[in-house]
């Protein structure tokens, strides 16, 4: 079974590696994990970055071209590159990462073919009322 975290990023240079520090290294169930970050033509050293902090696999867009298409590009490479499990996070961290093992549970058991897990926007003070 191989996960693929991926992780969009517009100029995230300075909290990736915060990000990447907290992701699991190893899930039971789970044989093979590899992190993937699509960068949405970001102008700082973001790629740079992931590569000295040992991401498997980086995809580029020359420009910016917003969320959503960071993510369908994303998801797109992980199920070439033969992710059994996608998983999408952020790169400055307001997910936990150990909240991943919690995500693919259901999914290896069987219980759950897709899971989103949610924020508590509503009790963290930095947010926006828009988010």
């Amino acid at each position: 079974m191989k996960l693929i975290i991926q992780i969009p990023c517009y100029n995230e240079e300075e909290t990736l590696e915060l990000a990447y520090r907290d992701l699991p290294r190893k899930i039971k169930g789970i044989d093979e994990i590899e992190y993937l970050i699509i960068n949405d033509g970001s102008q700082d050293n973001t790629v740079q970055k992931a590569r000295e902090l040992g991401f498997h696999h980086i995809v580029s867009f020359k420009q910016n071209k917003g969320l959503a298409k960071g993510f369908m590009a994303g998801l797109d490479a992980c199920l070439h590159l033969g992710a059994d499990i996608i998983v999408n996070t952020d790169a400055d961290n307001q997910y936990c990462g150990a909240d991943i093992k919690k995500l693919v549970r259901p999914i290896l058991e069987d219980k759950a073919d897709i899971v989103i897990g949610e924020r508590p926007i509503d009790q963290t003070e930095h947010f926006s009322w828009l988010k």
